[in-house]
């Protein structure tokens, strides 16, 4: 095998590709884990032979310790999803005390590789294929040919009946039929209606806005060809019809595939109701009772328990009424078939008899399928111990996957020792109780929906549920902790893949913990540890809202902690600033923490204040104030912390560049740009200061901003497509925001790039929307013109913009700022753009020559431009042509690029036109 690389093996219905990785069925990519190949490839090196556990181990997990239940896991994920067991045909065996062997015949032959096989891995968020399907291929070989036809169809049936399995197989066979790919949204996370169309946005990564009208989302998705499949929708069934009979009424080439118990009953819905698997007659040959599905799903479940498992004549009958007992249920035969190596199957039909009297009344009269399957639950659970029933229920407040740390904190406490939890926990899935998902590095177990639901009501029942979701949150409050450690030192994507999966139980432990059932403590320490999850995924809204009830909980309290009211004054002021501005509330939010702070003696925490303090003032417009506070910032001491004293270097840049001061601003921006790249930019983040966005986009997005006043136009254009490059790879929403709103569409505007400006100002109207981020939404209403700046307050940085653009006319207040020394990096500008309105040439000449000198004095070459172009053109009505000509062409001269740019080409027509006028 090892000199294989340009062939491939052929056994049942797979082709392995063994240099590619590449496992084919039937000519299609199989999705197997990066683990379950690597002990294909290894099985299959060895084919015939026995490989230890141990040497599997070595090298599927080289640089880890992994134990004996990690390779039994994907082993049997492995042999899950090739259908091992399935009409039996055995693959791979387990030899006891020595490790697996590859027995199925194999051939070698030529490779030959699809030429659809790469595309088939792109465009889809579907989950890998745990298992290989059995009894429902015509189905889905029906609902493949069905489904561009009826563009929505709805799987229906009893619980366990397999409708999720069918629905992802159905998709899976689709991967590459759609240009805009395939969507999965499992609703069964989801409690309520509104939490329905900010996941569904998220998901087709669209906008969405709060109270936005179902329709106008809709037609965001009207060009897009993609399929969408939605599971579980049984308990959101009215709000789930109307939005796909929206959906697919405005977007033509979308569409749907869903799952529920009973039908949703929308316009245009076709309704497939799932039947049970076939299961064989009582009578006929044992080769005809081999093809019924029932019996074949019976045999590969209880193969999968134990491999030497073989169905003898003598016993077949026992497992066709096993099957027909079981209604052909394939979860209730799944968690039967676990118990086959417990009893042998004589003794099962036995205990099904004895305990399961529920399904006593014969085949003829057999009971409604629902209550077969919570018999089947209820035999199931009656066959735990003791202690397992304890872990089986108290795991029903998990809301998604979990670790088996996760599993054992929330477990283990009275009656259940954490030294029992793993082998209950392996005993559950055993049992067919717990799914688990063999993750390349962790495992991840999960409760089916079904099951969850049963072990919730047995948690109720036993009145542990509020003890158990206390631990439950307390859980969360640990791995947010952890979180918040991992932020500064891992980097963006992985952390995300890490933590984003978790939201769905911090979000049940949030609003438990700070219900009037919960414990407000508890929750108040969360939503701030919290903080980095809401900030990376851009749900600013979502955390303003879990803030606002922290604090109303604090306030409640007896004996309020101040470091945690200061983290929630933070996490209000930065809430309150991106959604509002430069408010009175955003304001006092960061006022109130400074001073929380200065009580505390807090030193990080008076450094998160001031640099929120400053963010507020710099978008009012407050430049001085702001500049002060960057060196009050710097007396506070954050040189002793590298991180903390790289943050207060790029807070330093942004409050000289805003001030005025464009050459020293230069100087510390690419000061901090190579310190951060030496760095490895780990600090992404202010490290929880008052306004958050990623330092490198920040720096660059300044730099670029830096770089225009400074004279380098293409230069600066280019750090700001590199600033927004950034932003959207790592795709945080606030960053994104920030930089087209002070960069992108600015300089566009300033280079005379209209079709840029368009873009970007488009741009950020669309990622305002979709992250909530109702400030940078007002800007970019200000930048195009439909939202007058006289209707807004606290965005005086924006009416300053605006000034530049020619876009509004200088009205006294401003003109009295600039000339107090108020108006910082846009003061030269503003004289300027004042000095064009007066009529008195001298005392235009004079205000023009003042703002030349400002401009001088800032280093800001750009306004210098733009004050003697206006200067010269002065001088050209009142004759004075050379003086003019020489003026500007004096500082045309210090331009090194950018001279297809919009303010470099009026000059270049100016200086000609002054040419021509020269004395002969």
């Amino acid at each position: 095998m090892s000199d294989l690389s340009d062939q491939a093996v052929h056994f049942g219905p797979y082709r392995v590709h063994p240099r590619q990785r590449l496992v084919l069925e039937a000519g299609r990519p199989l999705r197997l884990g990066r683990r379950a190949v690597d002990i294909l490839l290894i099985l299959l090196e060895q084919a015939g032979n026995v490989v230890s556990k141990q040497t599997l181990i070595a090298r599927v997990w080289p640089r880890n310790v992994v134990e004996d239940g990690n390779l039994r896991v994907h082993m049997a994920a492995l042999r899950k999803a090739l259908g091992d067991g399935q009409a039996g045909q055995r693959y791979i065996v387990t030899v006891a005390q020595r490790g697996y062997s590859f027995v199925a015949p194999l051939s070698i032959e030529p490779m030959t590789l699809p030429t659809e096989g790469a595309a088939h891995f792109q465009g889809h968020n579907l989950p890998l294929r745990r298992t290989r399907m059995i009894g429902r291929q015509a189905l889905i070989d029906s609902l493949v040919r069905q489904l561009p036809a009826q563009r929505f169809i709805t799987l229906t049936g009893a619980g366990g009946i397999g409708k999720t399995t069918v629905a992802l197989r159905v998709a899976e066979l689709l991967i590459g039929h759609y240009p805009d790919g395939i969507r999965l949204l499992d609703l069964a996370p989801l409690s309520a209606p509104s939490m329905i169309l900010p996941n569904l946005a998220a998901l087709l990564d669209l906008t969405h806005a709060e109270h936005e009208p179902l329709a106008t989302f809709a037609r965001s998705v009207q060009e897009r060809q993609m399929l969408l499949v939605i599971d579980n929708c049984e308990h959101l069934l009215d709000d789930i019809a109307m939005i796909c009979e929206t959906l697919l009424r405005h977007a033509p080439r979308l569409h749907i595939l869903a799952t529920s118990r009973e039908a949703l009953r929308a316009e245009g819905e076709y309704v497939q109701r799932l039947e049970p698997l076939a299961c064989p007659p009582a009578t006929g040959n044992r080769a005809q009772a081999l093809g019924y599905p029932a019996l074949q799903l019976l045999i590969e479940r209880a193969m999968s328990h134990q491999d030497s498992f073989e169905l003898s004549e003598a016993e077949l009958p026992l497992a066709i009424d096993i099957c027909q007992r079981l209604d052909g249920i394939p979860l209730a035969i799944e968690l039967v078939a676990a118990q086959i190596e417990r009893f042998g199957l004589p003794g099962l039909l036995v205990q099904m008899e004895d305990n399961f009297r529920l399904l006593t009344r014969g085949r003829r009269s057999a009971l409604p399928r629902h209550q077969t399957l919570r018999a089947t639950l209820d035999w199931s659970f009656e066959l735990l111990t003791a202690c397992e029933q304890i872990c089986l229920r108290r795991l029903a407040v998990f809301r998604g996957g979990f670790s088996l740390a996760s599993a054992a904190a929330v477990i283990a406490g009275e009656q259940v020792a954490p030294a029992q939890v793993l082998g209950s926990i392996t005993q559950l899935v055993a049992k067919s109780l717990l799914n688990v998902e063999a993750g390349d590095d962790e495992m991840v177990y999960r409760l089916l929906d079904i099951t969850r639901t049963y072990a919730l009501e047995k948690l109720s029942t036993a009145d542990e549920l509020q003890a158990t979701r206390e631990r439950h949150a307390e859980r969360c409050l640990t791995l947010m902790n952890q979180a918040q450690d991992d932020w500064e030192l891992i980097a963006t994507q992985p952390w995300i893949d890490r933590y984003a999966p978790l939201r769905e139980d911090i979000r049940a432990a949030l609003d438990w913990s700070l219900s009037d059932q919960g414990v407000p403590l508890l929750g108040i320490r969360l939503t701030v540890s919290a903080m980095p999850l809401w900030q990376e995924l851009s749900l600013l809204r979502e955390h303003g809202l879990y803030v606002g009830k922290a604090l109303a909980r604090l306030e409640q309290s007896s004996a309020p902690s101040q470091r945690l009211h200061m983290a929630l004054q933070l996490a209000l002021g930065s809430f309150c600033y991106h959604t509002q501005g430069g408010t009175p509330q955003t304001i006092e939010a960061f006022s109130r923490a400074r001073r929380l702070a200065e009580a505390d003696k807090d030193l990080a925490g008076q450094l998160r204040a001031v640099s929120g303090q400053m963010a507020v003032n710099l978008c009012c417009g407050n430049y001085h104030d702001a500049l002060a506070q960057s060196l009050h910032f710097d007396q506070l001491g954050p040189q002793a912390d590298p991180l903390l004293a790289l943050s207060a270097q790029r807070l330093r840049m942004l409050a000289q560049h805003f001030a005025g001061e464009q050459a020293l601003a230069q100087h510390t921006a690419e000061q901090v740009i190579q310190r951060m790249a030496q760095s490895g930019h780990l600090n992404r983040f202010t490290h929880g200061f008052g306004v958050q966005y990623d330092q490198s986009v920040a720096s660059l997005t300044l730099l670029a901003r830096i770089l225009w006043l400074r004279g380098y136009p293409e230069r600066a254009s280019r750090t700001a497509s590199q600033a927004l490059a950034l932003a959207l790879q790592i795709n945080h929403g606030t960053s994104i925001c920030y930089t087209l709103a002070l960069a992108g569409v600015v300089i566009a505007r300033y280079n005379g790039d209209r079709e840029a400006a368009r873009e970007h100002l488009d741009q950020l109207l669309q990622q305002a929307q979709k992250h909530s981020v109702p400030l940078f939404h007002t800007w970019a209403r200000c930048y195009d013109g439909t939202l007058p700046i006289a209707d807004v307050q606290g965005l005086g940085l924006v009416e300053d913009i605006l000034l530049t653009f020619n876009a509004i006319e200088v009205s006294d207040a401003v003109f009295e700022r600039a000339t107090q020394g108020a108006a910082g990096w846009c003061a030269p500008e503003i004289l300027r753009l004042r000095a064009q309105t007066l009529a008195d040439p001298d005392a235009r000449e004079a205000l023009l020559l003042q703002a030349l000198a400002l401009a001088r004095q800032q280093g800001a070459l750009a306004w210098e431009l733009r004050c003697a172009t206006s200067l010269a053109r002065s001088w050209q009505t009142q004759g004075r042509i050379e003086a003019a000509r020489d003026l500007l062409s004096s500082i045309y001269a210090q331009f090194t690029e950018g001279f297809a740019t919009l303010d470099l080409v009026r000059v270049r027509g100016l200086l000609d036109e002054l040419q021509d006028e020269r004395p002969a």
